[in-house]
């Protein structure tokens, strides 16, 4: 999902900058209320575990070019369904930041592009998963096909995104609708493999449900 370097010109990237700060300002809100509800030493304790979750993802599990970028296993569902969806976007949000700042440089230009892309889908999910999973259903306890909607949501966000911002940067000619067109569907073989491990982690969490009493885990997941 990274976004190529040069893909966007400097002067086109204002966008991506509004786009991010606006993202980066419904993270701040949410959060205020993700401390209300559980404490500030949670939600630290939570983005600390996302954000080293997040630097592992895209440095350590497989992931490989595609067309206009890379296919990598982000995990968002899997984030959002173990610790919330703030500290979720908060690891996102570190995670790639340091992965720019310690092994890929030539990624920070592109990350307001980079970042906007994960957190809007992100949102999207919460809100998908607010409306199809019951209130009196704690989240070890949903569905494959649930886990798969919300998969698919996240994922197809991804896409979607990233073809925004070719299109935007590089315009519509047939050699960078091919690589878009090439893209999206490499990384649409994901939402195959995410809610399997989603419903794997899910399964482990199960038998450690005395996590529910210490604020390291979003209270959606036993509750």
């Amino acid at each position: 999902m990274h976004i190529e370097p040069g893909l966007i010109s400097p002067e086109k990237m204002l966008l991506a900058y509004a786009a991010a700060t606006t993202a980066g300002a419904t993270t701040v809100k949410f959060a205020l209320d993700a401390i209300k509800e559980r404490g500030a030493l949670s939600l630290v304790a939570r983005s600390a575990m996302t954000t080293a979750a997040v630097f592992a993802f895209f440095e350590v599990l497989p992931h490989y070019p595609v067309g206009v970028s890379e296919v990598h296993l982000i995990l968002g569902t899997t984030l959002l369904l173990i610790f919330g969806a703030v500290p979720a976007a908060i690891g996102l949000i570190l995670g790639l930041l340091a992965q720019g700042l310690f092994f890929a440089h030539f990624d920070l230009p592109q990350y307001a592009a980079n970042i906007t892309t994960l957190l809007v889908p992100l949102f999207a999910i919460k809100l998908v998963a607010d409306r199809i999973i019951p209130r009196d259903t704690a989240y070890v306890d949903i569905s494959y096909v649930q886990a798969l909607k919300l998969s698919a949501t996240y994922q197809g966000g991804v896409v979607l995104w990233v073809a925004f911002w070719a299109l935007y940067g590089q315009g519509f000619g047939a050699e960078n609708m091919a690589s878009v067109a090439s893209f999206g569907g490499a990384y649409m073989l994901v939402v195959l493999a995410e809610p399997l491990i989603d419903l794997a982690v899910l399964a482990g969490a199960k038998t450690m449900r005395g996590l529910g009493k210490t604020g390291l885990v979003t209270p959606r997941l036993f509750a």
